[in-house]
């Protein structure tokens, strides 16, 4: 089965837990939910098959991948995960959470945009905060728990609301100051 892949790309990991970490990202398109602040352009994409992914990535000189989107839960399955173990690759996924995902991903970044979560646990938990009530979220079984402006529009808000619950983790998106992709 092809995927609708938006872009691959290598460079740093832009936020969340492991903001700095050189990583390869696989950008799906495509996303059942529509958030006014992603930053996909959906109606982009190549259709390409596991084994076209594997040797786009395969160009790049580390083993951990990012997938991403978009929804990447919405494409992705046990064969991809497969594949890209058996080649060694530590992967993460980034998802919304409102659809199951393949058993043995390494690194689970859920980012909740509604309430509709069918995931049981993440390692981190990341909140785009548009001052929203993000409180009930720290029960979500999860390692690190994060809150991340809007588009780096209201930075000062997270952080004071961050302050005032020191539960909370600031993420910032690195690859936007810095202007890296």
């Amino acid at each position: 089965m092809k995927k609708r892949i938006n872009e691959i790309f290598y460079s740093l990991q832009g936020e969340g837990f492991w903001t700095g970490t050189p990583m390869i990202f696989v950008r799906f398109s495509g996303c059942n939910l529509r958030c006014s602040f992603c930053d996909t352009e959906h109606e982009t994409f190549t259709e390409m098959t596991d084994s076209e992914i594997l040797a786009q990535i395969g160009a790049f000189p580390i083993k951990r991948v990012c997938l991403t989107g978009g929804e990447p839960s919405l494409q992705i399955d046990d064969k991809l995960i497969e594949i890209l173990h058996q080649a060694g690759y530590f992967i993460h996924i980034e998802t919304n959470g409102t659809k199951p995902l393949p058993k043995n991903i390494d690194w689970i970044t859920l980012s909740p945009k509604n309430e509709q979560i069918v995931l049981e646990k993440a390692n981190e938990l990341k909140i785009v905060y548009t001052e929203q009530n993000v409180q009930k979220w720290l029960s979500f079984p999860a390692d690190h728990f994060f809150l991340q402006a809007c588009s780096c529009r209201n930075t000062e808000q997270t952080i004071q609301y961050i302050l005032a619950n020191p539960q909370w983790q600031l993420s910032v998106q690195m690859h936007k100051y810095l202007d890296i992709r």
